[in-house]
């Protein structure tokens, strides 16, 4: 095995589409990080479709965290925190007709359970993963331009041993071991799409940075991964390549 560096930041989101959370430490199931897109809003419009930041952009400045221990039959408490700063439990209405009358939308609303969360709630794969060195690389192509890396709705972002833009694309068809437990395979890059041209922080698009990922890197940003072995994982976790 090789290190190749550690785990800088662990993140989840709770709701499809909607801004995450940075936690310190957390499980990896089968499906992913624990709780990451259990709950989802659907578009009635759209027989079997999510709402998401494609069709309603501002969904990226809310914001939704668990609050209280992680538990195996049920979650904890979902809080969720509006574009506009106010805060309301998973199942307050109000925040809910809110998001309906602003994205013009008949919307109902679900949640999954902590054993099961099903590929399309979260998209390609279980995992995904950027590094902090492809950050930077990108943040230096805008003029150093400051980046929330949550644009790129990464579970793990990893400070690389050594500091080469773009690596993880070696990481193709490679296992990795992530603390003393878990081990995933990294299956494919990451095709962008306009999702991570909208600023988390106030839902407004910054279209220049989808534009620099396809000019430099092919429209790849990030790496999907699957899960092997289950297990604990926190911040601060080295990182080996088992392949090597």
């Amino acid at each position: 095995m090789k290190k190749i560096g550690v785990l800088s930041s662990l993140l989840r989101y709770p709701v499809k589409s909607f801004g995450g959370e940075n936690v310190e430490s957390t499980r990896v199931l089968s499906y992913g990080v624990y709780g990451d897109r259990s709950h989802v809003i659907v578009d009635e419009s759209r027989q079997g479709k999510y709402l998401t930041i494609t069709q309603y952009q501002e969904m990226a400045a809310y914001q939704a965290a668990f609050v209280g221990e992680e538990k195996e039959d049920t979650y904890p408490e979902l809080q969720i925190h509006t574009a506009n700063g106010e805060r309301y439990g998973w199942t307050n209405g109000k925040w809910r007709r809110d998001l309906q009358l602003k994205s013009g939308r008949d919307l109902s609303f679900h949640s999954f359970t902590p054993s099961f969360v099903p590929i399309g709630a979260i998209e390609e794969a279980p995992l995904l993963l950027v590094t902090h060195s492809s950050l930077q690389y990108l943040s230096k192509q805008l003029g150093k331009m400051e980046i929330d890396a949550k644009r790129f709705r990464p579970n793990f972002i990893i400070h690389t041993d050594q500091n080469t833009p773009f690596s993880e694309h070696d990481w193709i068809s490679n296992q990795m071991k992530i603390g003393e437990e878990v081990v995933i395979e990294v299956t494919q890059p990451c095709e962008r799409c306009m999702i991570i041209t909208v600023d988390p922080k106030n839902g407004q698009r910054t279209p220049n940075i989808h534009k620099e990922i396809i000019r430099t890197n092919h429209n790849y940003f990030g790496v999907y991964a699957k899960v092997i072995q289950t297990g604990k994982v926190k911040l601060g976790d080295e990182i080996w390549l088992v392949n090597d």
